[in-house]
């Protein structure tokens, strides 16, 4: 896991964070996500494999922004691992004291050769 500030976040090119651990999908978690597919279901998970590959040390509060170019490749069977394979690109200072970042994803499955979902991710966090 990589541990930031905020201020150390605004000044970061590009970083890649890795690969989160895998994470099993069953049919339990696939009836409780209910319609829209194993692929939307691989996208909710992305907020939790992300807090396993960074820590915002001094975070008091902030928001998922939004998503880009998300597409599913291929589907995540029922049994199947999933991991988050990301890097943090374009880190803007707002006004309001805040950071805008991208999180540039892959939903990775174990054993294919394809990820689930590309895409990127928005992300503001603001500093204690």
């Amino acid at each position: 896991m990589i541990e930031l500030t905020v201020a150390e976040l605004a000044e970061v090119a590009e970083l890649d964070l890795g690969a989160s651990p895998w994470r099993r999908v069953d049919q339990a978690m696939v009836d409780l996500f209910g319609p829209g597919g194993t692929g939307y279901l691989a996208l909710s998970l992305v907020p939790v494999m992300f807090k396993d590959l960074l820590r915002i040390k001094d975070h008091a509060r902030g928001t998922n922004y939004g998503v880009d170019d998300v597409r599913f490749l291929a589907p995540v069977p029922v049994g199947s691992e999933v991991r988050l394979a990301a890097s943090i690109t374009d880190p803007v200072r707002r006004d309001d004291g805040g950071v805008r970042y991208r999180l540039r994803l892959r939903v990775e499955v174990r054993g294919q050769e394809q990820p689930a979902a590309v895409g990127e991710s928005i992300y503001l966090t603001y500093a204690r």
